[in-house]
C-alpha cells in the first residue's frame, strides 16, 4: 500500500511492474486524491478539494449559505480510506482464485462520487434538486429532517421520514391533528413548519426532549460532542468507545462474533515508533543510531529527537 503521487514508486524503482514480477499475486494498492491519471493527477490537493470536484461538497449546508465541509469524512476515509481497504480486500479474494494479483487504484475523488451514487438516483427522478442546498429531503430543507435548538442552547436531531415516524414526532410534540403539520411532504409548507417546530423544540432542554423522545421511534436522537458520546449510556453499554492506557478512542468496528479485535496500545505520535520500525526493516542498530545523529530520522524522547 502505498500513497504517493503518481510516478513516484516508478521512480524509485519499486512500483507495480517491479513488484508484480516478483511477486505475480501481489496486491498493489494505491491511495491519492486525484488518481493515478487525469488533468490534476500531479497536483496538490485535500480532502475538501477531493469532495468539491466529485460533485458531493456542493450539497453539504443551508439554503442561501455558503457549503459547509463535513469535516475530512468524506474524501479521506469514506471515499479513501474505506474504499481502499474494501479494493484491497476483493482483490486479494481474487488473487486466491485466480492467483493473479493486481492494482487497486483508489482515488479520494472517485471514492466521494459514488458515495453520492444515491443523490444521483434522486437526481435523475426529480426528488433532489442540485441547484436549490438545502431545499432536498435529506440535506436540511425538511422541516422533519433536521437539527433544533433547544432551551439549553443544546441540540436535538429528527429523522422523521416515513408516516409512521412522522406521526409518533407529531404525538410526542403535541402537534397532532395540526392541518399544517399533516401536508408532510408539501416541499411549499416546509419553511414554515421549520420555523414552527424550531419554535416547538427551544421550549425544553435537550435533556427534557430526550426524556420524552429517547427510545421512540421518532427517529431521535440529542446531539453530542465526542465526550459526551462517550459518556451516552447507549455507547457506554455497546463498548462503542474504549479506554486504552488513558486515551478514550473508538472501539473497532464493524462487530465480529468470532475473531474479536483487540486494541494493544494507544494512537501513535510522531517517532513513537522509529527505531522498532527501522529493526524490523532489518536495518542495524549502528546505521540507526547513526541516522538518528545526523537528524536524518527521530525517535521520540531521545537525545536526538
Amino acid at each position: 500500500i502505498e500513497g504517493f503521487r503518481p510516478g513516484v514508486m516508478e521512480r524509485l524503482g519499486i512500483g507495480p511492474d517491479e513488484c508484480l514480477s516478483r511477486n505475480p499475486k501481489l496486491v498493489f494498492g494505491r491511495m491519492t486524491g486525484w488518481g493515478q491519471e487525469g488533468p490534476y493527477s500531479q497536483a496538490a490537493g485535500h480532502d475538501i478539494n477531493y469532495i468539491s470536484l466529485a460533485g458531493a461538497l456542493a450539497h453539504f449546508g443551508r439554503a442561501g449559505e455558503a457549503p459547509v465541509p463535513p469535516l475530512n469524512m468524506v474524501g479521506d476515509f469514506g471515499g479513501g480510506g474505506m474504499f481502499l481497504a474494501y479494493g484491497v480486500v476483493c482483490a486479494l479474494l481474487e488473487a486466491q482464485r485466480s492467483g493473479q494479483g493486481q492494482v487497486v487504484d483508489t482515488a479520494m475523488v472517485d471514492g466521494a462520487a459514488v458515495l453520492m451514487s444515491m443523490f444521483w438516483a434522486f437526481r435523475s427522478i426529480g426528488m433532489h434538486d442540485e441547484n436549490a442546498r438545502g431545499t432536498n429531503l435529506l440535506d436540511t430543507g425538511a422541516h422533519f429532517y433536521d437539527v433544533y435548538r433547544c432551551s439549553d442552547d443544546e441540540y436535538i436531531s429528527l429523522g422523521s421520514i416515513e408516516p409512521q415516524f412522522y406521526a409518533e414526532l407529531m404525538r410526542l410534540t403535541g402537534l397532532d391533528g395540526d392541518e399544517q403539520f399533516a401536508k408532510q411532504m408539501d416541499k411549499t409548507e416546509w419553511p414554515a413548519l421549520k420555523v414552527r417546530l424550531a419554535e416547538v423544540f427551544a421550549q425544553k432542554s435537550r435533556a427534557e426532549w430526550c426524556e420524552i423522545m429517547e427510545a421512540t421511534d421518532v427517529c431521535f436522537a440529542p446531539v453530542l460532542t465526542m465526550g459526551e458520546a462517550a459518556e451516552h449510556p447507549h455507547n457506554v453499554e455497546r463498548n462503542t468507545f474504549i479506554d486504552v492506557a488513558g486515551t478514550t478512542q473508538p472501539a473497532p468496528a464493524p462487530r465480529f462474533s468470532r475473531t474479536v479485535p483487540e486494541v494493544l496500545m494507544p494512537p501513535a505520535f510522531a517517532g513513537a515508533h522509529t527505531r522498532e520500525v527501522l529493526s524490523e526493516w532489518g536495518v542495524g542498530a549502528d546505521t540507526i543510531e547513526s541516522w538518528e545523529s545526523s537528524g536524518a530520522v527521530k525517535q521520540a524522547g531521545s537525545a536526538a529527537g
